[in-house]
């Protein structure tokens, strides 16, 4: 591709709507293109880094016995009914009617669909295992998009769906997938951790998300200073430390007046006391029942944590009214005393009975000292719904601390299980070699195709620019002549003529300046210089430099092409080392 009859439209100035660093470059180097917050085009650059992202989870898919398919974005509203997501989604989901008045969503995944498909298809045992998969358009109607290609309302992304005859075979099958995952994204040059990820809105037994350690990441993730285990933060536990001071007689219970006393700090101020003798009470709203939420002073509700324990389609913050028909107020909450049995108190595996409490008197301005569980109120519900902390000791191993770090998700895998195919959802069956019809048992596994261009720049890039790894740059050599002259021109037209018939080259013949021409090569990331100039010529040598370290050589015109052949199977990235589980023959 020569520079001068490419679309590339550099820009020096930072946007003002960008803020990361994928953001910035990516609208610098014309990549991408906002045609509105949160919806980008992918100018002729972008298009191949992406072109070329597919193609590697194309090979990798296909390696594990995946077939490809096309899934249409406009769903029919009857299929995410009968999983029941059309009303457990919220406006994330589109929702549209056709001019008949026939309700659609735009598929933000599609699991009713190939779920629809399945059943249709899938009706014996020989049918199975199976695994299809797509590279297609989502929909999401986000309502905070960010960060460029990292937080979007469309985005392209690679779903895969397995069907398996039960769960054993997809416990086999799993990973083959997980393993799959960690080439592909070792492939693109990323670093990516698997952790143990929440099943969230998608269901199923269980699930990993592949992350990328980022100071712009929008996720937080758990790992052990000793051990193995991650975790992300709605998923993760660690052990609590009990508190054990309680009285050989312990004091009763003693409502406390506290006007204009509301904060923790004020509160451990007025008491004396520390924020762990605190239990902390907050208020929710989950499918229309008010629940509290208890844990000691010195942790906070997971509302992830709290929504699964209840097994809750939707969990929001209580409002004052509906804390106000139960006779409770905001601020002063409390489990004692709550015998109203439309509310329901989950109590956290962090408050126990060897000490005393200060509590909430579930009246204005009045706070409860010397609350005991199990004397003052009772623990008729209690499960982990609190947040890991910094430094707490891993329940895995004991003997390691947990620390908290910032990620982007690269992809999410799930075993889903029966949930799309249970009796009251979609229902698919097959028949089995005993005679007798089973449930059809699924997998699924998806990758966001920008958000992985996006991870590639914020873990590959400097003050100058973007640094590509070679496996997914738009192109792997950028030629760039400095000075003009027939001679000059020839010696790069020879050797572009022959690069290309190897690599993927980017030609700057432009007539601009030296230093734009280096700059431009810098900001767009390719992995590879080469310089031809006059005084090169005149010493027999053409400059060679790598983008990624620096590093600056010189070779002659015989040398050329091997040196440079050299240099990007260097560049390649290698997959030793990875984290990969035992695969069943």
């Amino acid at each position: 591709m020569r520079y001068s009859r490419s679309f590339i439209h550099t820009q020096y100035e930072v946007p003002k709507e960008a803020e990361t660093p994928s953001h910035i470059l990516l609208l610098r180097g014309s990549y991408i293109y906002p045609a509105a917050a949160g919806i980008y085009s992918l100018l002729p650059l972008g298009h191949r880094v992406a072109e070329k992202v597919k193609r590697i989870i194309r090979e990798e898919m296909d390696g594990i016995d995946g077939l490809e398919v096309t899934m249409p974005v406009l769903n029919p509203a009857e299929l995410w009914k009968a999983t029941k997501r059309y009303f457990d989604i919220g406006q994330e989901l589109f929702r549209i009617r056709d001019r008949r008045q026939r309700e659609f969503v735009l598929a933000m995944t599609h699991e009713e669909i190939i779920t629809d498909i399945a059943k249709k298809f899938l009706r014996s045992y020989r049918d199975l295992p199976v695994m299809l998969y797509q590279i297609q358009t989502k929909i999401r109607d986000e309502a905070r998009p960010r960060a460029g290609l990292l937080r979007v309302r469309e985005f392209q992304m690679k779903d895969a769906y397995s069907f398996h005859p039960d769960f054993e075979d997809l416990d086999r099958y799993y990973p083959r997938i997980y393993n799959a995952y960690l080439r592909v994204f070792a492939r693109c040059g990323l670093n990516a951790v698997p952790i143990e990820a929440d099943t969230g809105i998608m269901g199923g037994t269980g699930s990993h998300e592949f992350m990328l350690e980022s100071p712009y990441g929008e996720d937080q993730f758990v790992v052990c200073t000793q051990c193995d285990y991650r975790a992300n933060m709605e998923k993760a536990v660690g052990i609590k430390p009990p508190v054990e001071d309680l009285p050989a007689d312990p004091p009763a219970m003693e409502k406390v007046p506290t006007p204009g006393v509301k904060t923790i700090a004020q509160l451990m101020d007025f008491f004396q006391t520390t924020e762990q003798h605190f239990l902390k009470t907050v208020a929710y709203e989950a499918d229309g029942r008010l629940v509290l939420g208890v844990v000691r002073g010195d942790f906070a509700v997971s509302p992830t944590k709290l929504t699964n324990h209840l097994k809750a389609v939707r969990l929001d913050m209580a409002s004052e009214d509906l804390l106000e028909r139960h006779g409770l107020h905001g601020g002063f909450l409390s489990p004692v005393g709550v015998k109203d049995p439309a509310v329901r108190v989950v109590v956290d595996t962090s408050v126990g009975d060897r000490t005393l409490y200060i509590a909430g008197g579930n009246a204005v301005d009045i706070h409860c000292k010397n609350v005991l569980p199990g004397r003052d109120f009772l623990v008729k519900d209690q499960a982990d719904i609190a947040e890991v902390r910094p430094g707490d000791a891993c329940a895995v191993c004991r003997s390691g601390r947990l620390e908290i770090r910032r990620g982007i998700e690269l992809g999410h895998t799930f075993k889903l299980g029966t949930k799309y195919t249970a009796p009251d959802t979609m229902d698919v069956t097959y028949l089995g070699a005993d005679g007798d019809n089973h449930r059809v048992v699924m997998g699924c596994y998806g990758i966001g195709v920008e958000r992985l261009m996006a991870s590639a720049v914020e873990q590959w890039h400097d003050e100058a620019g973007i640094i590509w790894p070679v496996t997914i740059a738009p192109f792997q050599v950028i030629l760039t002549t400095l000075g003009k002259s027939a001679e000059v021109d020839g010696a790069a037209e020879s050797l572009y003529e022959e690069f290309r018939t190897r690599w993927d080259v980017l030609y700057d013949d432009r007539d601009e300046s030296p230093g734009v021409k280096l700059k431009d090569a810098d900001l767009l990331g390719i992995p590879v210089r080469v310089v031809v100039s006059q005084r090169g010529l005149k010493q027999g040598t053409y400059e060679v430099k790598v983008r990624k370290t620096g590093a600056i050589s010189f070779y002659p015109r015989e040398e050329m092409a091997d040196a440079v052949g050299k240099i990007l199977a260097e560049l390649t990235p290698a997959l030793d080392g990875l984290p990969l589980l035992p695969e069943s023959v």
